[in-house]
């Protein structure tokens, strides 16, 4: 393996700082009094999105350094085809399934639901909670990138809104908690 054992702990801290978004989907949610039961649908796609996309990364720090070494190791090429089939596979369910389209959807959805909350409470001014709303829904239209047919290229305006849309996320979440601060 090229990367060795520093890019196996460079993943896996990739995978793990996706936790730092339980404390805060749990905090915001807990200052947003007034939103009853969609700041408790907030909470919990809050939590799913830290998990899944944890659960979409670590397959770099576990499954994939030991497929290298047993395709580095492989006799043959039907040996080495198997152990690519299962990256494969396992790329495109965690990877791309759980990791991408779920992370995306639940991060898209939190957004949306708490960004409602929070501008029905009042707590923060009501056009940052709008945004958030706005930027929830494109989130979870990017978790659409690789549905169904479109698998090889995906949805072009899918794929290409998607990062736009996590610099979008990440400024909302700057000015918001900016806006808590003040």
């Amino acid at each position: 393996m090229r990367g060795g054992d520093g890019l196996v702990w460079l993943w896996w801290a990739f995978a793990a700082s996706g936790f730092l978004l339980v404390p805060a989907v749990v905090l915001l949610s807990a200052t947003a009094t007034d939103g009853g039961p969609l700041v408790a649908v907030a909470t919990v796609t809050g939590v799913l999105a830290a998990f899944v996309q944890l659960l979409g990364l670590l397959r770099w720090s576990y499954l994939v350094p030991w497929l290298a070494r047993a395709h580095a190791a492989a006799s043959t090429p039907q040996e080495r085809a198997t152990f690519e089939a299962t990256f494969e596979a396992f790329h495109r369910f965690l990877g791309v399934g759980v990791g991408e389209h779920l992370g995306y959807l639940f991060t898209g959805l939190w957004t949306a639901a708490i960004g409602i909350a929070i501008a029905l409470d009042g707590l923060v001014p009501s056009w940052l909670g709008w945004i958030g709303l706005l930027v929830g829904l494109g989130l979870m239209f990017g978790s659409t990138e690789f549905l169904g047919s479109n698998w090889e290229g995906g949805r072009k305006l899918a794929g290409d809104a998607v990062p736009i849309l996590y610099v979008a996320w990440s400024l909302w979440l700057v000015a918001l908690g900016i806006a808590l601060v003040l």
